[in-house]
């Protein structure tokens, strides 16, 4: 199974129940005054940064205002995050919000009413994964990551680990094994119910994993609404993005069990 980037209408109560993802790459310019749609807050962080991180800052709340703009039917100069980190949306109100960003690939993930994580990796990457998975994994991941020894299974556990922290609203220390990654990707969390998935999948030579709680009468399986937007403009100009062609393939979708 394949797909390709769509993007669809937010009317219906089906979408709004559904995650999207929406993707964009960085252009590496940075504008020569600061953009008037961020807000005092986000002025302020942007001031503090140069170079990659000052383009990255600057894209991924670019992407927060088309992904909030498309999701709440509104234009994206009214749509803004929440103060601090950039979890909950302002206006429109009501939606979730979880940013990654890796080697000129930003991405954000929405959601009505319930929080959502995403993580996303270079697939071709090879980092020495193994002092990694010996220090912070569980016995159970440990045993069967070196068994299989294949560094592309470390990135897909990561990116879990990775997903699920932003979604539970907790940072890596002490935290990494409160998900346990076990064979063929069997999932257990320490939330008190079984009403998280996961779903992982390739594009733009990027892993991407997402980790949300289901809405009730959401149905079980489907996707979310992955979307490449062209990438914003030199002055970064609040202009609707247009949609561009893309396309990503699906690893797996998995349900998040409960351990407790």
């Amino acid at each position: 199974m394949a797909g390709s980037s769509n993007d669809s209408s937010p009317d219906s109560a089906g979408v709004r129940q559904k995650p999207t993802i929406k993707l964009c790459h960085q252009t590496g310019q940075l504008p020569e005054v600061a953009p008037d749609w961020l807000t005092a807050h986000e002025r302020e962080r942007f001031a503090g940064l140069s170079g990659t991180g000052a383009s990255e800052f600057l894209t991924s709340r670019w992407l927060i205002r088309q992904a909030l703009s498309k999701a709440g039917s509104v234009r994206p100069d009214q749509c803004w995050p929440m103060e601090g980190r950039a979890t909950v949306s302002a206006s429109p109100s009501g939606w979730h919000l979880s940013l990654s960003h890796s080697h000129g690939l930003s991405a954000c993930g929405t959601q009505y009413g319930s929080a959502l994580g995403i993580d996303i990796e270079p697939s071709k990457r090879h980092p020495q994964w193994q002092k990694v998975v010996k220090r912070w994994f569980s016995p159970v991941e440990q045993e069967w990551l070196f068994q299989e020894d294949d560094s592309h299974n470390f990135l897909r556990v990561w990116t879990l680990k990775e997903a699920w922290l932003k979604a539970t609203g907790r940072g890596i220390a002490g935290n990494l094994q409160t998900l346990e990654v076990r064979r063929n990707f069997e999932l257990y969390g320490d939330q008190p119910d079984d009403h998280w998935q996961a779903c992982c999948f390739y594009t733009e030579g990027f892993l991407a994993t997402l980790v949300y709680r289901q809405a009730e009468g959401d149905r079980p399986g489907s996707w979310p609404t992955i979307t490449l937007l062209e990438p914003p403009p030199d002055d970064y100009s609040l202009s609707k993005a247009e949609p561009l062609d893309t396309h990503w393939e699906p690893m797996f979708q998995r349900r998040i069990r409960s351990k407790r």
